[in-house]
């Protein structure tokens, strides 16, 4: 008999390759390689408060639901962070200067019908995004501070001063992941909702490079 493969094995499997394109995408690539300007971070900054703006107020309507409540934590909770940083990075009126661009606003639109109306497709982009944060999002607060002498002012986006042990958490989150009582097709839907999360984020990538090119025309 065949080895029955975890959820969140297969996720990490199946997503993969995503995982790849989204973080080699030209703008993160650039800016992890040192290429990229103060203005680009900002850029960045504004596109994921409009990402978690739309995620968190999915994380209220969902939070009564018993799955969903299973892997929502008020140590994941990103908005305080960003408005934070913005202010940094913007000033007072940081909100009157940013706007997402198209590709946010389609993803803003996804996590906003799913997060209304299916748990699985929440949890998707729920997992995507946050244990995204926590993996890789570590690196990327790291390399920032660096190049642009942040301390703590500018990345509280990538602080998770909540979570002792990123790893201990996220472990903790597959096994929420693999204890779901979702079947065979439920969970297959729940991966696809994963993939599309991903590229989502390397669309954002794409549509912050053109406009990044624009600018400079």
């Amino acid at each position: 008999m065949a080895d029955i493969i975890s959820l969140s094995t297969a996720i990490r499997e199946r997503s993969h390759g995503a995982h790849s394109d989204s973080e080699g995408a030209g703008f993160m690539s650039a800016l992890m390689r040192g290429q990229g300007t103060r203005e680009d971070y900002i850029a960045l900054v504004a596109q994921h408060y409009f990402m978690y703006e739309a995620l968190e107020a999915a994380t209220e309507r969902m939070r009564h639901d018993p799955v969903a409540a299973t892997f929502i934590s008020e140590k994941l909770t990103r908005m305080p962070a960003l408005e934070a940083d913005l202010e940094f990075l913007l000033g007072p009126d940081w909100r009157t200067q940013i706007e997402p661009l198209p590709a946010t606003r389609r993803y803003v639109d996804r996590i906003n019908q799913v997060g209304s109306t299916w748990v699985g497709g929440f949890v998707a982009h729920h997992y995507t995004r946050y244990l995204g944060d926590l993996s890789g999002g570590q690196f990327i607060g790291k390399v920032m501070a660096r190049q642009f002498g942040f301390e703590t002012n500018g990345i509280g986006f990538y602080i998770f001063g909540d979570i002792a042990d990123p790893s201990a958490f996220k472990d903790t989150y597959r096994e929420q992941l693999d204890a779901a009582p979702w079947d065979d097709a439920e969970k297959e839907r729940v991966i696809e909702e994963v993939l599309v999360a991903y590229q989502f984020n390397t669309d954002v990538f794409v549509d912050l490079q053109r406009a990044k090119e624009s600018a400079a025309a």
